[in-house]
């Protein structure tokens, strides 16, 4: 079993970005007390939808991906990589995914080490040797490792709270606003601020997690630069892929380990993913650091 590194750069940002969350999340409370809004209601409508996200995650994005589970005797190389992987990890073996796709790419998805899964597109196979494949997969259990899923989904609750209101007041408040006045327009302000800062915020946490994940997998691999090299492939293989296999899959672009993105939609602000030259720079600066101890 490798020695787990710590980064505790990385863990000051993620624990200073959980903090800001928290700081919003409170004063969004203090906000609708004020106004006199009574969000019980909501605040157990997206606890349910919430609940049901995370502990049935890994069956909605098998199914929402068409992802297959795979027997061993179906494909032992990818089993046995995994299994070698879970070793050095510490971690009980994952179910196994395929994804017939045109797409190169990976994800992990489950509530708990317990409930993991683990899935590779078949066009990822084809494209990366059996170094590179190691290197994604391990950055997948590392995902698992770090228990993602359960993080982001706590981080996302009054997220959700805050996304429902606006929509609420928005379709239902009229009556309201001329009963209500300034309470009203001050619930649907303080949720709508809260709904913005909140995603940026939660944006940059995911951003955060990807770089744990790719430090996680140079440590349990010991070879940072196989990581890199996949990463290289995957993004440049991006170019090639057909426009409405993108466009499809973008939905998913959080459990992915490059986002599939369409054109320049996307700015880095609001990207689920740090850029490519940013986790290239990060990884070569683990691999220095390997290198000196």
């Amino acid at each position: 079993m490798k020695k787990w590194q710590r980064d505790y750069g990385l863990a000051t940002r993620m624990f200073l970005t959980m903090f800001m969350l928290f700081v919003v999340y409170i004063a969004f409370i203090a906000a609708l007390s004020y106004a006199g809004f009574g969000v019980v209601p909501i605040m157990l409508f997206a606890g349910i939808m919430l609940f049901a996200q995370y502990y049935y995650s890994d069956k909605m994005v098998l199914m929402s991906t068409g992802a297959r589970v795979v027997s061993e005797s179906e494909e032992p190389e990818l089993h046995g990589i995994i299994s070698r992987l879970c070793i050095e990890a510490n971690l009980p073996k994952p179910r196994v995914a395929i994804v017939e796709s045109s797409i190169p790419n990976a994800f992990a998805t489950g509530r708990s080490p317990n409930k993991a899964v683990v899935a590779v597109t078949t066009s990822l196979m084809r494209k990366l040797n059996s170094n590179e494949l190691t290197a994604v997969l391990a950055h997948e259990l590392t995902h698992v490792k770090n228990r993602d899923v359960m993080v982001l989904t706590i981080a996302s609750f009054f997220s959700t709270i805050a996304f429902f209101l606006v929509r609420y007041l928005l379709l239902f408040g009229g009556g309201s606003r001329r009963e209500g006045g300034a309470q009203i327009m001050l619930a649907w302000v303080a949720s709508l601020l809260v709904w913005i800062i909140s995603y940026l915020l939660i944006r940059a946490l995911s951003r955060y997690r990807e770089f744990a994940a790719d430090r996680g997998a140079a440590v349990i691999t010991g070879h940072p630069s196989h990581l890199v090299s996949a990463l290289m492939k995957i993004s440049g293989a991006m170019d090639r892929v057909p426009t409405e296999d993108i466009r499809k899959a973008e939905g998913m672009n959080a459990f992915y380990i490059i986002p599939a993105i369409s054109g320049k939609s996307i700015m880095a602000l609001f990207s689920t993913h740090p850029s490519l030259e940013k986790r290239i720079t990060a990884l070569e600066k683990i691999s220095r650091d390997m290198e000196m101890r």
